[in-house]
């Protein structure tokens, strides 16, 4: 009878447990204690749920039951699904969730096809197999062809990005005020040639994504409804477009500005105008209203020179090669890897670039996405044009690391508080030109001037704009009559990244890059340092002293045989012997340090093995027998 009761009791605890872990994967509730909350939506993406109207349709592919897949992608695969839950529970019914396993050969694979996931290719046989996600909603239709775990830490803008473009109906609107021709200018020679010229491929790639509204400079107002704002080398604006940019960007608006301390066209272009008689363009470009009052320091006469990020160019005598410093070839070390517009970017290449920072009593909060290296410094944009390449290294003084572009963000100030600016009156001008002035009526029905940031404004500011054209970005290639371009860094991947980014909603804006799943056990990691700084050494010089026996070994063994007959001599013989017994004791030798590298782990792992083992059933125990005595009390 007392066997049966234990038994029960024994099924009663093992049903209990199954009933305690379905109960808690139900809950709509969970408790992140990841050290960056990795598994938490952010206020941005639980914003941008809350504001789906139409129910919107997840598809989730993966090749779950493929038996290649590596354990890395099976875990990213897991937490990929765990976040789309938090997605779904988070929109209360606003978003559903399909995970989907497409089996070679089966509806389900060619349904991943025709939905525009890609193919990946496992590495470990080979094999392909399908990871991405489509969002539907309506007749609209958005897809992330393939999920990767290098883009762990960006997953949650991703997923939110996928669902905020999912719910766009039209293309973004990007208004483009550019001072220098990214798109081609007809000219005499071109007409002549019958040749139409072509747009820089960064305007191509813009129109893949945005409808492009061109802003004349001599504009005084924006034109309506632009999602995205482009500043590119501004020259002369009137007072009343400077002020329509700066409500632009208060209203909350995001607004991408490039400016130019010198531009390489137009100090090209000013060389060509010279010999022909003609004037001589402004080389700079700048915005000092706009950029005073929102609080940027911004030098339009400084060219940054760097020594370590000088980009490799041809010298003064045939075959040389010198680096020219005020040429800055970007690397991975002075790319913002947690920023979004730059995290996946290996390399770019700015032309006789600026920097800036801002005021301490700004206010603003500054992320540099390019930076210069702690040996820069900066030269006058006036006199870099007449000295060679060799000399302007000698002329740089370092001092310190410059930023060349980045994102500003927080409350910004009007640079016009006393709202808009009266148009300057012109001192020939006759009475009747004169301008009515407006009256109380007519004011009335312009909206009042902002003051201030409505609420978190972003800017995204760098000081070059020769990175834009294609002599600075891609090869241009010709193949059997077939005109085609290899990008030769990254200049347009930001271009399309910094567009891409600003043109989302401040919720996508918002968010930032988090943790990845799988952190690295540092402890283990600083004693396989230590140990190896401990070990080197020794070891160094045993590898040393076997190459060198094993090197003497292989030339007496070729003593032994003279044209094929054995002339190997006594000593010959013995002096081999005794190479082979010290080689054999240096490789013993070897193979005691290689094991005392990882003493110290092994040891480490065992402790944390029998801890893990036995610390849930200490627990346990100690805990029945508190309340043993406690009920027995």
């Amino acid at each position: 009878m007392k066997s049966g009761i234990k038994l029960l009791s024994v099924a009663l605890l093992f049903a209990g447990l199954v009933l305690i872990n379905y109960l808690a994967s139900s809950l709509p509730t969970r408790l992140d204690l990841t050290a960056q909350r990795i598994y938490t939506l952010s206020a941005g993406t639980k914003a941008l749920v809350a504001k789906i109207e139409e129910p919107v349709q997840l598809d989730f592919y993966f090749s779950r039951s493929s038996s290649t897949l590596p354990v890395d992608i099976k875990s990213y695969a897991e937490r990929v699904q765990e976040m789309l839950g938090q997605y779904v529970r988070s929109a209360h019914g606003k978003i559903t969730l399909n995970v989907i396993d497409p089996k070679p050969d089966t509806p389900e694979e060619e349904k991943a096809t025709a939905a525009g996931i890609a193919p990946q290719t496992s590495r470990m046989a080979g094999e392909q197999y399908y990871f991405g996600l489509v969002a539907i909603q309506a007749e609209q239709q958005k897809v992330i062809p393939a999920l990767v775990t290098e883009r762990e830490q960006f997953l949650e803008y991703d997923l939110s990005q996928l669902l905020y473009q999912a719910q766009l109906v039209d293309r973004r609107k990007l208004g483009l005020l550019s001072g220098v021709p990214l798109r081609p200018e007809m000219d005499y020679m071109a007409m002549q040639s019958g040749r139409m010229p072509q747009n820089q491929m960064v305007i191509s790639e813009w129109e893949k994504t945005f409808e492009i509204v061109p802003v004349e400079a001599t504009a005084d107002v924006l034109p309506a409804n632009l999602d995205v704002l482009a500043v590119i080398h501004p020259q002369n604006l009137s007072p009343k477009l400077q002020f329509a940019i700066d409500q632009f960007l208060l209203a909350g608006k995001p607004v991408f500005v490039a400016v130019d301390p010198s531009s390489r066209y137009f100090r090209a272009r000013g060389s060509q105008m010279a010999m022909m008689g003609g004037p001589t363009p402004s080389v700079s470009s700048d915005l000092p209203v706009l950029f005073k009052g929102w609080g940027i320091v911004y030098d339009p006469q400084s060219v940054v020179g760097d020594p370590v990020e000088a980009m490799p160019v041809g010298g003064i005598s045939p075959g040389s090669v010198v680096r020219y410093p005020i040429w800055l070839n970007v690397t991975k070390d002075y790319l913002n890897s947690t920023a979004l517009p730059t995290s996946q970017l290996e390399s770019m290449l700015l032309v006789e670039a600026g920097s800036f920072s801002l005021k301490d009593t700004s206010g603003l909060t500054l992320t540099p996405l390019l930076e210069s290296s702690a040996q820069s410094g900066t030269l006058m944009g006036m006199a870099i044009g007449m000295t060679p390449p060799e000399e302007l290294g000698r002329q740089i003084t370092p001092s310190g690391k410059k930023v060349l572009a980045a994102l500003i963000q927080g409350k910004f100030s009007s640079a016009f508080p006393d709202g808009l600016p009266a148009e300057p009156a012109k001192p020939d001008a006759k009475p009747e030109e004169k301008k009515p002035v407006p009256t109380p009526q007519a004011e009335s029905k312009a909206p009042p001037a902002l003051k201030a940031s409505v609420g978190k404004s972003t800017l995204l500011l760098i000081a070059d704009t020769d990175w834009l054209f294609d002599d600075y970005s891609v090869r241009k290639l010709n193949f059997l009559g077939t005109s085609a371009a290899e990008p030769i860094n990254d200049n347009l991947d930001f271009a399309n990244n910094a567009l891409d980014f600003l043109s989302g909603s401040q919720d996508l804006i918002s968010i930032r890059g988090k943790g990845i799943s799988v952190r690295p056990f540092k402890v283990v990691e600083d004693m396989e340092i230590k140990a190896q700084q401990k070990n080197q050494e020794q070891l160094t010089e045993l590898e040393g002293k076997l190459h060198k026996v094993e090197s003497q070994l292989t030339e007496l063994e070729g003593k032994k045989t003279e044209g094929g007959r054995l002339v190997a001599t006594p000593e010959i013989t013995k002096a081999i012997d005794d190479f082979r017994h010290e080689q054999v004791k240096l490789r013993a030798s070897r193979r005691e340090i290689r094991k005392s590298l990882r003493e110290g782990i092994a040891a480490l792992e065992n402790r944390l093995l029998i801890l893990n083992l036995f610390t849930t059933p200490v627990l346990v125990g100690c805990f029945g027998v508190w309340f043993y005595y406690r009920r027995k009390q």
